[in-house]
């Protein structure tokens, strides 16, 4: 089979072909639901499944590239073939997604020398070395050789960042360099010069916008002539940041910029059709004067929703694009109103499940205070003054720093540039308050204490879009009392994702105790039963911040701020029987109940 890139339309096998196309992110869905996601997906007309690649996500460590599991991009691109469609690659190496730090690993930026998204010899020879790893997993999966794969994206939106031809075409010539054949794409916003900006004359311009499709169309075929017309992004959703709403927007509006769209003859893809979650510490963050870090949640209001249900836009898209190309028939439990809920297995019929039957509360009976719980969580190191967490080898997550001090008036704690992103400042184990990135908090009083000053520092999420990708985490520049610079520190990641065995091991050990509150930083475990395991969602009402785990999967990050007041916790990760939820709060919870819940609560929409 040959895809190609004719004068007005793509070509399959010499005929004009239609691209209907959805984005999902492998490494937002775990492995399991795979299959399911993709079904659903042609059960909505589509023809073509599209992910990014996360190159950090594959190469979490120098020296190593992981492709097993819930990153075996091969394994996805096969069940995509199996249902019958093709797919879009977009390997970046810059991906944005809101994903952290856009998809670039933290460590290949560590010593400084390396440059960002540039034609700079030590990046470019890191990219090489990342596609080379890649090309036994696409290179045979080309559409000319049997595979799913009809388009390959070149970089992401470069038109938004910069204008460096040379820097795409030495990324056009390694693609082709590790064997790939087919048409190549890039994608820009239409607006100002971003589409010329961001692209070659080899390289076919496609269009991200998600409204007012007849305008942006008419400036993407200024900016490319001949050949046919795609949106490759349309953005059908939003995505939510700590503190701000939850982003929707009206299907009927959606579906009506979809359906321009396809009037005019383009072809598309949905971003997103389904947007999964950002489990663990994967989160980007976005900083444009003021730092917001992205929520767990990945909804994204998309037609397939968090837990993979079809939603009013589902179908008021199936309907726009049944207008324009066969669909299949849904089956009953896919119709408005129904469980969603696909049967996937081999040789089996789409067919409804059976739905659990109520909410589960669990008391959190089994509590750790953090500092009980260091031994398994630390590997410490000594520094005459505070490591970033890149220089401690950290991609992400949580630093504890450690320093004596003689302070018998007390003083005031400064960070010489920033805090990278929230420090809890503690005295000889006892909290006196945070410091907030988002906040430009640099300061904050410290009482009279000779003893032992902590810094418990999260990073929130690396920022993934603009001039700030690529910068280190945790402490930056010198940390001083009333001016005077603090000294001989210890520092140590926290083991959180995964989490440390032996950290569960305490836990299980613990004997209950009574109580109805939780004074962080604690860690906090309890059990409950389940007689079946579907997708559930984790409330945390009374809790203030954190990350939660269940049965050791790390489900992400919650915060009482919002907007997201669930964390999604996938069926595949449940057991029938007996199931193991662990909590560390970082401040404080009015309750030590948390409740599985059969819906989820993503919080407030703008009025």
């Amino acid at each position: 089979m040959r895809f190609a890139i004719g004068d007005t339309d793509f070509l399959l096998d010499g005929e004009p072909h239609r691209i209907l196309s959805g984005a999902i992110h492998y490494f937002r869905v775990h492995p399991d639901l795979w299959q399911d996601r993709i079904r659903k997906a042609r059960l909505m007309g589509l023809n073509t499944i599209e992910t990014y690649v996360a190159w950090n996500a594959h190469a979490p460590r120098p020296g190593v590239f992981d492709l097993t599991g819930g990153l075996d991009l091969g394994r996805f691109l096969d069940l995509v073939a199996e249902e019958g469609m093709h797919a879009i690659v977009r390997p970046g190496p810059y991906i944005c997604a809101e994903w952290t730090n856009g998809g670039l690993p933290y460590w290949l930026f560590a010593d400084g020398t390396v440059g960002v998204r540039r034609n700079e010899p030590g990046f470019l020879a890191a990219v090489r070395e990342y596609l080379e790893q890649l090309a036994p997993v696409l290179v045979p999966r080309q559409i000319d050789q049997g595979g799913p794969i009809m388009l390959v994206q070149v970089e992401n939106e470069y038109g938004a960042y910069g204008s460096d031809a040379s820097y795409l075409r030495a990324l056009e010539e390694m693609h082709r360099d590790i064997g790939l054949t087919v048409p190549f794409t890039s994608v820009d916003q239409p607006m100002g010069t971003m589409l010329e900006d961001g692209s070659l004359p080899s390289l076919h311009r496609t269009g991200s916008f998600g409204s007012r499709s007849t305008e942006r169309l008419a400036r993407l075929r200024q900016a490319q002539p001949t050949g046919p017309l795609m949106c490759s992004e349309f953005w059908d959703g939003w995505f939510d940041s700590w503190g701000e709403h939850h982003h929707t927007t009206p299907a009927s509006e959606s579906a009506s910029d979809l359906d321009d769209l396809l009037a005019a003859g383009g072809s598309v893809n949905i971003y997103m059709f389904h947007g999964g979650t950002n489990f663990g510490f994967t989160n980007g963050a976005n900083d444009k004067g003021v730092y917001r870090p992205i929520a767990t949640s990945y909804d994204y209001d998309a037609p397939l929703d968090e837990a993979g249900r079809p939603t009013e836009k589902f179908h008021a898209f199936r309907s726009v694009i049944e207008r324009y190309a066969p669909v299949p028939p849904l089956p009953a439990s896919m119709q408005p109103g129904g469980s969603g809920v696909l049967s996937v297995a081999s040789g089996a019929g789409p067919e409804a499940r059976p739905t659990p039957a109520a909410d589960v509360d669990v008391r959190l009976d089994r509590v750790a205070p953090l500092r009980a719980l260091l031994p398994a969580l630390t590997d410490w190191s000594t520094h005459d003054e505070p490591p970033t967490l890149d220089a401690l080898g950290a991609a992400s997550g949580f630093v504890l720093y450690r320093t004596e001090v003689d302070l018998p008036s007390g003083g005031v704690l400064t960070i010489g540039t920033e805090v990278r992103d929230r420090a809890v400042v503690s005295v000889d184990g006892v909290v006196v308050g945070v410091l907030e990135r988002e906040h430009h908090d640099r300061a904050i009083a410290l009482p009279p204490v000779t003893g032992t000053l902590e810094l418990l520092v999260e990073d929130q999420g690396r920022v993934d879009y603009g001039p700030r990708i690529g910068e280190p985490k945790g402490l930056i520049g010198t940390v001083a009392v009333d001016g005077v610079p603090l000294a001989r520190w210890t520092a140590s990641p926290l083991a959180l994702d995964p989490i440390a065995p032996a950290v569960l091991d305490v836990l299980a050990a613990l004997e209950p105790t009574e109580g109805d509150v939780l004074a962080g930083p604690v860690v906090a475990a309890g059990s409950f039963d389940l007689t079946s395991t579907e997708d559930r969602y984790l409330s945390l009402d009374g809790f203030r911040k954190g990350v939660a785990w269940v049965n050791g999967f790390c489900l992400g990050r919650y915060w009482s701020r919002g907007p997201q007041q669930t964390l999604a916790v996938p069926g595949p990760v449940l057991r029938s029987g007996r199931n193991e939820v662990v909590v560390f709060e970082l401040h404080a919870s009015a309750s030590r109940t948390v409740c599985m819940l059969l819906e989820p609560e993503l919080g407030h929409t703008e009025a």
